[in-house]
């Protein structure tokens, strides 16, 4: 065995410190474009310098630079907004359904922005009750950005001015959407769950004995099992549905609906679907007990 110091034997980490030198070496020749940087990072990933949680988020990083707004954007019509005029027993429904924190307040068209509610600026209710309440004084600026502006652009700006929601015009100065920075870290790091996400399974909330708040997209089959019914899923597949059609018409909130002495109050709809409902069973009659 030659005992030459420069011999070719491999020694233990040899192979890393190789790649590591070569990627090294990459980055000081400049790569020319972002597909000769990415061939060094996957060149990396592939031989176990970096692992492949690190590369997506590499690429994620990357590929903010070439996404606008609009990409990510969520539109008009998903929006969760709360009118300047609405009380809270009127738009707090529809706040605990999102599980959201963050609202565009509205006056007369969803184009017309009066600002941004935080929902933990409601905590004060719990404290003085709803008479006093002002929804005007709670109102924070509302952020207006356009749908071309890039996305790393705007998570510079997220860190540096320090909110966290902003509202999307398209090129006519209209109201287009929204976005979060939430929505920006999740083209990075991929999708962030919380305990709301876990929350937003549970479609049947029981508030009382008999009185439950429901989702309308709880499927015809579930709410079957839990409320021991018989309801046909053949034409509709939610509660939502069956309950419309119970309508004839797409109800208003406090509407209300019986169907197979169980009683359906919307507490929350829009122009195309019911979203949250309360259902109340009918009591049971308390038995007769024989005299003695």
């Amino acid at each position: 065995m030659s005992d030459d110091p420069s011999s070719s034997r491999t020694q233990p980490g040899s192979g890393s410190r190789s790649w590591l030198e070569r990627m090294f070496n990459g980055f000081a020749s400049e790569p020319k474009s972002r597909e000769e940087l990415l061939d060094i990072i996957r060149g990396a990933a592939n031989n176990k310098v970096v692992d492949q949680e690190v590369l997506s988020i590499m690429e994620g990083a990357l590929d903010v630079a070439n996404q606008q707004v609009r990409e990510i954007m969520i539109p008009r019509s998903q929006m969760v907004s709360i009118k300047e005029d609405e009380k809270p027993a009127d738009f707090l429904p529809r706040i605990i359904e999102s599980g959201h924190s963050r609202f565009p307040v509205i006056g007369e068209s969803s184009d017309d922005i009066k600002g941004i509610l935080l929902a933990k600026d409601l905590l004060q209710l719990l404290v003085d009750g709803t008479e006093t309440f002002c929804l005007e004084k709670l109102l924070r600026t509302a952020n207006i950005i356009p749908e071309s502006k890039r996305l790393n652009v705007l998570l510079r700006e997220f860190r540096e001015k320090r909110y966290h929601m902003a509202l999307v015009i398209d090129e006519y100065g209209g109201i287009s959407g929204l976005v979060t920075i939430e929505d920006v870290l999740e083209e990075i790091v991929g999708e962030i769950e919380d305990e709301t996400d876990e929350d937003n399974e549970e479609f049947i909330r029981q508030v009382s004995d008999n009185d439950f708040i429901l989702k309308a997209l709880t499927p015809i089959e579930d709410f079957n099992a839990y409320f021991k019914t018989k309801f046909s899923d053949e034409e509709f597949d939610t509660i939502g549905g069956l309950v419309t059609q119970a309508f004839g018409h797409m109800p208003s909130r406090n509407e209300v609906t019986m169907l197979r002495g169980i009683t359906f109050r919307v507490l929350y709809s829009d122009s195309r679907q019911i979203h949250l409902l309360r259902v109340t069973k009918k009591k049971k009659a308390k038995a007769i007990q024989p005299l003695d």
